[in-house]
């Protein structure tokens, strides 16, 4: 969420931000609601300061004719108040419901663009694979090792519902392995486990509410399951002031996630590539309310992820996102993309945002500076690793001529020194 200070005087910079993001949000409007605000709001104020001035009147007149009148009086002026606070309060929460739709502004790096197709390559790092023979899908591979059974997952779980089983399991633990003893002990971050079953709260806090709200799955109560550790993990200091001099917070944070994945039907149907629960590390930051510091997290966070890629020696490029292709409250995204040979092209792995003050202005998080000044601290994150996702680019960039698949040199210890998956 912007502050309306901001929106207010900054207004035809939001209605770009707005527009750069394909957004369709009038500024306009909600300034004309606020200014309704202000004003039914100051209404309310002086009719509460005359209450409370005819009262200490009241409690000091020994007259008890004028105490009876003025008694009288403010009984018409209470009624006044509550239907004006009645009056205000539903101002208020149409103003609240516009702002929550009001998009954080996109950073002047970021390219103009409709969709994802408009991301602009920032950098690529490593060597495709060249195949004398036409490479398989990791769904075929999967299936021919006996990795994954996607029919009695179906059976079981549903649409996208899948069972990993033999090489298929321990590959994915030995990647859960891998990134937990790179993080573990990486000076600077928290490890903690996340809850995945959630209150509203944090989900409007992060801005997954209310405008993903098809995307996420609903229980009886009322809760909702998280499709990234991010979400929890912001909300751990919800409404808190943290101490400055623990800036910056580092989080490396693990969940189970849920995506119903609505706007997705059609795509990835099968294989392990787009499902519904799966297994997330997640790198998430807070740091002081510094557009440079916030900058410079973000490349960190990028640079740790780009570094677990390349010591599976898998190819990938960074891209930056598009206007378009850009959340509600993110000030600037890149992409890591890591090679797909069965399609000839690369498939996102890693997501890494930062939000300026977006998530924590709505999830009340604050510090204060070395003036005594209460501010919103800025929020960042980035995508440690997600299984099963990744073992698609990894079985097939890593596929033989004879259908076997060699294991990545860095995950052999994990998987019992074993080299082939045969």
């Amino acid at each position: 969420m912007l502050d309306i200070k901001f929106i207010r005087e900054n207004k035809e910079i939001v209605q770009a931000g707005a527009k750069k993001k394909r957004l369709d949000v009038d500024v306009e409007k909600l300034i004309a609601l606020d200014d309704v605000r202000l004003k039914e709001l100051k209404e309310v104020e002086e009719l509460r300061s005359e209450v409370n001035r005819v009262s200490s009147d009241i409690a000091r007149n020994q007259d008890s004719a004028l105490k009876i009148q003025l008694i009288e009086e403010m009984r018409s002026v209470k009624e006044e108040i509550k239907t004006k606070e009645e009056k205000l309060k539903a101002t208020i929460d149409e103003w609240q419901k516009l702002m929550l739709y009001v998009p954080n502004v996109p950073d002047i790096s970021v390219p103009e663009g409709n969709s994802d197709e408009e991301n602009v390559e920032v950098r690529a790092w490593g060597d495709k694979p060249q195949f004398s023979f036409t490479p398989k899908n990791h769904v075929e591979l999967m299936l021919m090792h006996d990795m994954a059974d996607y029919e009695r997952g179906s059976k079981v779980a549903g649409f996208r519902g899948y069972f990993m089983k033999n090489d298929g399991a321990r590959l994915e633990w030995a990647l859960m392995h891998f990134v937990e003893d790179r993080f573990m002990n990486r000076e600077g971050f928290t490890p903690i486990i996340a809850p995945s079953l959630l209150r509203r709260e944090p989900f409007i806090g992060t801005g997954y509410l209310p405008q993903s709200e098809e995307d996420l799955y609903k229980n009886q109560d009322d809760n909702y399951l998280a499709g990234t550790a991010e979400v929890p993990t912001m909300g751990y200091y919800m409404n808190e002031i943290i101490d400055k001099k623990n800036l910056p917070i580092k989080f490396f944070s693990f969940s189970p996630c849920f995506r119903r994945e609505a706007g997705s039907h059609g795509k990835d149907t099968k294989g392990i590539f787009r499902i519904h629960e799966f297994m997330k590390y997640e790198q998430v930051v807070l740091c002081e309310a510094s557009h440079e510091e916030s900058v410079r997290f973000h490349e960190e966070l990028t640079a740790n992820s780009e570094a677990l890629l390349q010591e599976l020696k898998l190819p990938y490029h960074v891209i930056i996102n598009c206007g378009g292709d850009l959340g509600l409250g993110q000030v600037k995204k890149y992409d890591i993309e890591v090679w797909m040979p069965s399609e000839n092209k690369y498939r996102e792995t890693h997501s890494s945002s930062y939000f300026h003050d977006f998530q924590t202005r709505r999830l009340g998080i604050r510090y204060k500076d070395e003036n005594g000044k209460l501010r919103f601290v800025h929020s960042l994150n980035n995508t440690a690793l997600a299984v099963p996702r990744i073992i698609c680019q990894i079985i097939e960039n890593y596929q033989q001529e004879d259908g076997s698949i060699m294991i990545p040199e860095v995950l052999r210890k994990y998987m019992g020194g074993k080299e082939y998956i045969k």
